[in-house]
């Protein structure tokens, strides 16, 4: 019953939120804090997407070129590289990383609010919450999170070619051409649906969670700990389904 409570408080937050997009770009204010956000949740996070996204694109290069060594097939290295990256890897290690550095980040500063009561202080002032905190962070979430997850995914395959060029004998521009052969619109559009599906999760659960907090500094531990929780477990499912539906 819990469950089913706190998915439906989430639902509202998320409907409520998206219906209040258009609101973000009427004022000033409105608009300079959605352009803050989206500061936070692109640019702040590179370094952290730029070093997970080469050693995702390494580690995939190295595994899997042993094995395409075993065939004398080393000539698709790219082609396997950039499937994996452009498909699942690269909207994965997008959402992971928005999750850990973006989503706890607003869970625990919406939760602070909520345990200070500048959340009812700003019902009082007939201020909607969702309208103030909720839309600009969703909506920064989501359209960043397919820039970022475009980005991860360059990355990725730069870190591959760099591991087939120096241990496994492949020469970089051929690594390229195989990458880039392979690659289709479908795969770049999935990938990039799937990276906007997940910033809108991890917006809404984030929200949901500050918005939710009790019990003082603990809670706020706990919402903080549990948005980044339910953000991975959703990403993992969402991701699943995305590709059963697109990829039959």
């Amino acid at each position: 019953m819990k469950f089913v409570k706190e998915v439906g408080v989430a639902g509202k937050i998320g409907l409520g939120s998206i219906l209040l997009f258009p609101s973000v770009f009427r004022s000033c204010d409105s608009r300079e804090d959605f352009a803050h956000q989206l500061y936070k949740t692109g640019i702040s996070t590179l370094p952290v997407v730029t070093v997970v996204s080469l050693f995702i694109g390494m580690i995939l290069a190295l595994q899997v070129g042993l094995e395409l060594r075993r065939f004398n097939q080393e000539i698709y290295l790219g082609a396997a590289v950039m499937i994996s990256l452009i498909r699942e890897m690269a909207p994965f290690s997008c959402g992971l990383c928005l999750a850990s550095c973006v989503g706890s980040s607003i869970a625990a500063e919406i939760g602070t609010m909520k345990v200070n009561d500048e959340i009812d202080a700003l019902k009082i002032m007939s201020i909607s919450p969702l309208k103030y905190l909720a839309a600009p962070r969703i909506l920064a979430l989501a359209v960043m999170a397919p820039l970022v997850s475009f980005y991860c995914c360059v990355v990725g395959t730069i870190g591959g070619g760099i591991v087939g060029a120096t241990q496994l004998g492949v020469d970089f521009g051929q690594y390229m051409s195989s990458a880039m052969s392979i690659a289709e619109d479908k795969d770049l559009f999935v990938g990039l649906a799937k990276a906007l599906v997940f910033g809108l999760v991890i917006g809404i659960v984030s929200v949901s969670e500050g918005l939710g907090t009790k019990l003082g500094a603990t809670g706020v531990g706990k919402s903080t700990q549990r948005s980044v929780i339910v953000s991975f477990l959703l990403i993992l499912m969402f991701g699943y389904m995305i590709t059963r539906i697109c990829y039959r």
